[in-house]
């Protein structure tokens, strides 16, 4: 098990001291305000820890418990804490990447020829959905029963591993391009989201997906102004939405593949407002 506690409180720091020694049972427990899972193969958590510790946990003070660890995404884990935060895929690699160093972070780009002496066993690259039937429940019943979720860029990757979790999240992926270059255009400025949030252009994965919940829900778009499409679904996909969910809230902002995405001033906006949002902050 790996929790990593951020806080912007030293007197949390010191309550969570002991998280990566044993897990936080129950809400008894003293938690940090938000829960999030982050990383996977392509997308480094140090990264997104990097980049949120400074958007949520310091600028927004929402103490904030990181994880890389899936198994962690339970009910039990899940009480006590107010928010969720989930930017990863769907699939674990238990088996190694089959040779392919190029998405580990420490290749860095290297053109350099893997030899080793001895021989590192070959394994053939076998991608497994992590999530199971009773955690997307958990998280269902967490929103529903008050909590807060925020998916961030390709969370959408895990609606097709869950229909619990898809109902939550509202949208499934279908893909996306080589990163390249787009306009974040806010289509409702009504929303506390978006208040003072104009749009922006950043250097991203430009993620599509089937979203399933009803269009009044969506506040942001993102185009790729030279036309460029993605296979069948032109140049347009949907960029954020919100609602209410029981008793909950429901927050998906699709950029986040790079630390510059994330800090991009506009989404830092973005990223604050939404925290406020699903607190109930938003007046």
């Amino acid at each position: 098990m790996s929790i990593v506690a951020t806080s912007s409180r030293r007197s949390v720091l010191t309550a969570l001291a002991a998280v990566a020694v044993s897990p936080i049972r129950g809400s008894a427990a003293r938690k940090a305000t938000a829960f999030a899972l982050v990383g996977d193969r392509y997308h480094n958590s140090d990264y997104i820890r990097t980049a949120l510790t400074r958007t949520i946990v310091k600028e927004s003070d929402i103490t904030t418990d990181f994880t890389d660890e899936t198994s962690l995404l339970n009910a039990e884990t899940l009480d006590g804490y107010k928010v969720l935060i989930i930017l990863r895929d769907g699939m674990i690699w238990p088996d190694g990447y089959g040779g392919d160093e190029s998405s580990n972070a420490g290749w860095a780009g290297s053109r350099a020829k893997l030899v080793f002496d001895p021989p590192v066993p070959h394994q053939a690259a076998r991608a497994q959905f992590w999530m199971k039937p009773e955690q997307g429940k958990a998280v269902r019943q967490f929103v529903e029963n008050g909590g807060g979720a925020l998916f961030l860029h390709n969370t959408t990757h895990v609606g097709l591993t869950d229909p619990n979790f898809r109902h939550v999240l509202g949208a499934a992926y279908t893909g996306h391009p080589a990163i390249r270059t787009f306009k974040v255009k806010v289509t409702n400025s009504d929303h506390p989201i978006t208040r003072g949030v104009k749009d922006f252009v950043v250097t991203d994965e430009q993620h599509y997906m089937t979203y399933d919940k009803d269009p009044k829900f969506l506040f942001l778009q993102t185009v790729d102004e030279e036309g460029r499409g993605f296979k069948d679904y032109g140049s347009t996909a949907p960029g954020g939405w919100a609602y209410d969910y029981g008793k909950g809230r429901v927050c998906y902002m699709s950029p986040g593949h790079m630390l510059s995405d994330l800090w991009n001033p506009e989404y830092v906006k973005l990223q604050k407002n939404a925290v406020r949002w699903m607190m109930g902050k938003n007046a």
